[in-house]
């Protein structure tokens, strides 16, 4: 591969034409300088560029990330080395899609109403489905709990679903972290 020939001196003055009525899309998103031009080379006269205005820096607001399915190290290192001891145990395995829901449903209210902290949702292992099959194959159940949870009334009051430890169920099972009550 040869080396770049560089501009001519009629090139780099229709460069730096050109260069001149070029806007950034976003101000802040790319560098204040443009990119560097290829050089002659040979030693020729080179035309100074306009330097461009820098652009104002946006003011950082510090308002708060909303709080989005999180917990704190302490609790994930606890539910990822099974320490944690739930307070409550939901078993949907073997119901059907329409009495496994009305069962999460009780069962998490029932859980609130007795102010658990963990619960322990055992759904069975997901299996691999076809999307219009999921009504009565195995996995069916595992595949819509989570959208059963963001839909449902207990939403607000849930601060995490993570899977479970291997000795409470491993991917046949969830725990579900409750926000405290306050």
């Amino acid at each position: 591969m040869s080396a770049p020939r560089g501009l001519s001196e009629e090139e780099a003055a229709a460069w730096e034409k050109v260069a001149a009525t070029v806007k950034p899309m976003h101000v802040g998103s790319v560098a204040a300088k443009p990119a560097p031009r290829p050089v002659a080379a040979t030693p020729k006269k080179v035309l100074a560029k306009p330097k461009a205005p820098r652009p104002e820096p946006k003011p950082t607001s510090k308002a708060p990330k909303p709080q989005q399915n999180n917990l704190d190290g302490h609790w994930d290192k606890r539910l990822k080395s099974g320490a944690i001891q739930p307070d409550f145990t939901l078993d949907l395995h073997g119901h059907n899609l329409d009495a496994a829901y009305q069962r999460l449903m009780s069962g998490l209210a029932q859980a609130r109403a007795m102010g658990a902290r963990t619960i322990l949702l055992v759904t069975g292992k997901p299996r691999p489905v076809d999307p219009a099959d999921r009504g009565a194959r195995r996995g069916a159940i595992r595949a819509k709990v989570l959208d059963w949870l963001a839909a449902s009334s207990h939403h607000s009051a849930i601060a995490a679903v993570r899977r479970a430890h291997i000795r409470h169920g491993g991917e046949g099972a969830l725990y579900i972290v409750l926000r405290r009550e306050r």
